[in-house]
């Protein structure tokens, strides 16, 4: 079904003064509501909100791109890099579609990427709202950052992407999710880039959302399910915490919310944007 669904999406790129960025897109025509952007995690991509464009496309302009180094995107130059790396890369997208302003939705290691370019170009957020961060390990001892890098790293070299899809992508969903939910965040996953990967995981060890987002102070949101294993709702509760808002726990839910409770985590975005634009009068916020 999937599959199916994301006909109607297919991929798209695009030249910017990064470089390709490959992406997808629905509703373009909706110009007068607030565009959205999905940013995907570590071991997905842009399809994995196939669910998300078809509704929120209805309404609404969204787009949801392959992060540098995922799909065609160009990766980012630095072997090391840090969240202001990728968020230069997001500008640059940005800029090429001429979107100026959006609401920015990151899922796990996106929501460092939507926290860092928050902080930096806070003029550009409508809106940020982080479905199950990653928070980062860079402001844990040299020790730590350097065991998670490695042991992810390890675990790539020796499974790749197939191998990485079979043992990780279970970690992903509840209990509750049926199979083929568990089937799309397999076949997301399989379709990773080692080396955009790789550097991905650089990115991990080096983030410190926590910080980034505490210098934004426009409309913010954060959200996890309820049966999150891999960032769950104590580890986010500090990242809420950073943003001065209440933590919002999905029932039934795992990390991948959004693929296996599509219509929940639809309504959270939907609602969150109505929020923001109830506040608003010729696009300017009140």
């Amino acid at each position: 079904m999937n599959i199916e669904t994301l006909a109607r999406f297919p991929d798209m790129q695009i030249d910017t003064t990064h470089g390709i960025t490959g992406y997808r897109e629905a509703g373009a025509l909706h110009s007068r509501a607030l565009p959205v952007v999905l940013l995907h995690g570590i071991g997905s991509g842009a399809a994995s909100w196939v669910r998300q464009l078809d509704a929120l496309g209805a309404k609404r302009r969204v787009l949801a791109w392959d992060a540098p180094g995922y799909g065609v995107s160009t990766p980012v130059r630095a072997a090391s890099p840090v969240a202001s790396d990728y968020a230069n890369a997001l500008r640059a997208w940005l800029d090429a579609l001429d979107i100026a302003r959006c609401v920015l939705v990151g899922h796990s290691l996106g929501a460092i990427i939507a926290g860092s370019f928050a902080a930096a170009m806070p003029e550009r957020v409508a809106g940020l709202l982080l479905i199950s961060p990653a928070a980062g390990y860079g402001a844990a001892s040299k020790d730590v950052r350097e065991s998670k890098r490695d042991a992810r790293l390890k675990m790539l070299d020796e499974l790749g992407p197939q191998g990485l899809a079979q043992e990780r992508s279970a970690n992903m969903v509840s209990p509750f999710a049926d199979d083929p939910a568990r089937d799309w965040v397999r076949w997301n996953m399989a379709r990773i880039v080692p080396a955009g990967y790789a550097q991905a995981t650089h990115l991990l060890a080096n983030a410190d959302l926590a910080t980034d987002i505490a210098r934004f102070h426009g409309r913010m949101a954060v959200a996890v399910g309820a049966e999150d294993a891999i960032t769950p709702p104590a580890a986010c509760a500090p990242i809420a915490q950073a943003a001065h808002v209440s933590l919002q726990v999905i029932p039934r839910a795992g990390h991948a919310g959004y693929v296996e409770s599509p219509a929940a985590y639809t309504a959270l975005i939907d609602s969150f944007c109505q929020g923001i634009e109830c506040h608003m009068k010729d696009g300017v916020p009140q």
